[in-house]
């Protein structure tokens, strides 16, 4: 009876760890999603969405990894990362045609180059010690230059303008960073199927990096499973977006027509690649189109608006765009606010498709459609003023969007109605702000500052130590029509060593936040439970405040004259090949070593030379010379020997004197 007990006992260990360890792989998950989307400037939008979730670590503490990446939870392990974002971006993101009042402009639209902000869950004197490791493990991971980010001349801490995060956030950026494969590759080799199969598959290089705008980001979340926050698990969060231009020929159309025709596109035409299928360790994969509002609002109102598409499915569909594919399902926006069309989503499963049938989605589109997106509160844009290397002056302007009843500030205008404004602005060391030189002008007048600015929080640069930040809150009233802030600002000198190789190109100032705390984006859904597992589709069901971007100003300072370096270091290379060159040549010639070569050289040609100088003396009638020998000739030649070496032994003792 021992032995069966025995393997009894070791069967139930076996049962009980396979349980366990069942249980802790199955609540890892991987979801891919796709959502694309027309713009009004005949451009086409494409969201990459993946997202992978890490359960809590296990009684021992350790994290069994199978499909989350390990080097994201060994770096969220070690320097307590309670929330993280990381992005890449080439080109800016253009608010006036591609919209600033949605999910994807306020979530997804970031400032050019690198920016990086992460909250810590350690006592704020460790802060900065994990921001610098921090910065050194995302340089390596990414192949990128942010461990330039762990000096404190490029980080700053808000308090309250950017994220509430009781002095554990620090901020970054890199506006001059260049965005490669060197940096997508490593970001897709976090997914578990990389780009080899799934929706990653659609990422050809040569079709994302000469899109009009592209930005990878990367966002993690600690999730903390018990009341301590001991134990929790991950979400990380990884987005691409890229704005493409599709090219088509039409033919048949007018002039006129064709001119305002969206141009058809598919999947095979922007990317040059098909689906062949889902990743299959993903637990969802799907694809989305969506039709935002005012494209809604158009065809509504259009004249070849029907109900002759897809009539099975139960829905009404539009006659002026046909798709190459049959959705699964068409999800309606519940929202419709203040008289507002609600966006549609047609949802395309991708499970079903395969290397022998591969998903290729089209849209063609037959009759000519004019929209617009809808605006932010206020337009936002930067730019400098004066001229010359000394001083200058940084200009922030905001303009109405007010363009119809619709905007979000014609719905709120009324007596008494106030719009507040959140500006968040770092600029490097060697722009010296004079914040005390503030300047609000409104509707072209000026003000005073105090009767708009709510709350203000200013930290002047300190050289080479830190960047100067600012973070303000004005109260605007809804009917302004324009506001603009200017500070006046001292270019700084910076040592040789610190300029970059292209420093007459000039220097960058970071782009600024502008945020509408008032105004908050977010879509509904209906209540089902395909939605609640989509989690695109419930990031946009999460309401997030309007937040914009403004352009990176590019200011020159004053550089050296970097020839007059190479000059000096040229000149002196020069003189010193030539002094030690000669030095050492006279040196290692040893004496009467040119005489025993002449005479070796006499040896060989002496009779016919002896020949040659009879024959000659003949002809002249003169007697034959005799030869000198080498004996007689050396203490000659000896003594140019001794006055070379002099000569090169005063020109040493001068050159240390006067030079050493």
């Amino acid at each position: 009876m021992e032995l069966p007990s025995r393997w009894v006992f070791l069967l139930f260990l076996f049962l009980s760890s396979t349980k366990a360890f069942g249980s802790e792989v199955d609540k890892e998950e991987f979801q891919e999603e796709l959502l694309l989307k027309p713009l009004p400037d005949r451009k086409v939008l494409a969201h990459f969405h993946f997202e992978t979730r890490a359960p809590p670590c296990n009684s021992n503490g350790r994290h069994h990894h199978h499909l989350f990446p390990k080097s994201i939870s060994q770096m969220v392990e070690k320097f307590r990362v309670k929330e993280m974002e990381l992005s890449f971006t080439q080109g800016r993101w253009n608010y006036e045609r591609w919209g600033g009042f949605d999910t994807m402009s306020s979530n997804n639209a970031k400032p050019p180059g690198v920016e990086l902000w992460a909250v810590f869950d350690v006592p704020k004197e460790q802060v900065d010690a994990s921001w610098k490791n921090l910065t050194h493990t995302l340089s390596g991971i990414f192949c990128a230059s942010i461990n330039f980010l762990e000096s404190s001349s490029m980080y700053s801490a808000p308090d309250w303008s950017f994220r509430q995060a009781s002095g554990s956030l620090r901020y970054g950026m890199l506006p001059r960073e260049a965005v490669c494969t060197e940096n997508l590759t490593p970001w897709l080799k976090l997914l578990p199927c990389r780009d080899k199969a799934g929706i990653s598959s659609l990422m050809d290089r040569p079709s994302i990096y000469t899109s009009l705008y592209y930005s990878q980001r990367l966002h993690l979340t600690s999730i903390a499973s018990d009341l301590e926050g001991l134990n929790s698990g991950i979400a990380l969060e990884q987005t691409l977006t890229v704005v493409l231009h599709p090219s088509s020929q039409r033919t048949g159309l007018t002039h006129f027509s064709q001119s305002y025709l969206q141009p058809s596109w598919s999947l095979s035409s922007i990317f040059g690649r098909k689906v062949n299928g889902r990743c299959v360790l993903a637990k969802s994969s799907k694809v989305y189109l969506q039709l935002e509002r005012g494209l809604v609002s158009q065809l509504k109102k259009s004249e070849n608006y029907g109900a002759d598409y897809i009539a099975s499915e139960g829905y009404d569909g539009e006659a002026n765009f046909e798709l190459s594919v049959n959705p699964d399902r068409v999800i309606k926006e519940e929202n419709s606010r203040n008289g507002i069309s609600s966006s549609l989503l047609y949802e395309f499963s991708v499970d079903k498709y395969s290397n022998s049938k591969p998903f290729d989605l089209g849209l063609t589109w037959k009759f000519p459609v004019i929209w617009s997106c809808q605006q932010a509160p206020l337009h936002a844009s930067r730019f400098l003023m004066g001229s010359g290397n000394e001083r200058g002056a940084i200009a922030i302007l905001l303009k109405s969007t007010d363009l119809n009843d619709s905007s979000p500030v014609a719905n709120s205008a009324m007596d008494g109605c106030e719009l507040r404004v959140n500006i968040f602005q770092v600029v490097p060391w060697y722009i010296r702000v004079y914040y005390h030189s503030l300047q609000l002008f409104v509707d072209d007048q000026l003000k005073a500052v105090g009767a708009f600015v709510e709350k203000i929080h200013v930290m002047p640069s300190k050289d080479k130590i830190s960047p100067g930040m600012m973070e303000m809150v004005l109260k605007l009233p809804c009917g302004v029509k324009s506001a603009a802030l200017t500070l006046d600002f001292d270019k700084g000198f910076l040592h040789i060593d610190e300029y970059p190789p292209d420093a007459n190109q000039g220097f960058d100032i970071p782009s600024a936040a502008i945020g509408f705390p008032d105004f908050h984006t977010s879509m509904l859904f209906p209540s089902n439970e395909s939605e609640r597992k989509s989690p695109m589709l419930s990031k946009f069901q999460e309401s997030s405040p309007v937040l914009l971007y403004t352009e990176v100003l590019l200011v020159p300072l004053t550089t050296p004259d970097f020839s007059m370096p190479y000059n000096v270091i040229t000149i002196t290379c020069t003189v010193f090949a030539l002094y030690f060159g000669s030095l050492l040549n006279v040196l290692r010639q040893r004496v009467g070593e040119k005489e025993k070569l002449k005479s070796k050289a006499a040896a060989k040609t002496g009779r016919l030379s002896d020949l040659l100088s009879r024959l000659s003396a003949k002809l002249r009638g003169r007697s034959q010379e005799p030869m000198q020998s080498p004996s007689e000739s050396s203490p000659l030649i000896n003594s140019k020997l001794a006055l070379k070496v002099l000569l090169m032994a005063a020109l040493a003792v001068a050159w240390q004197y006067y030079f050493g």
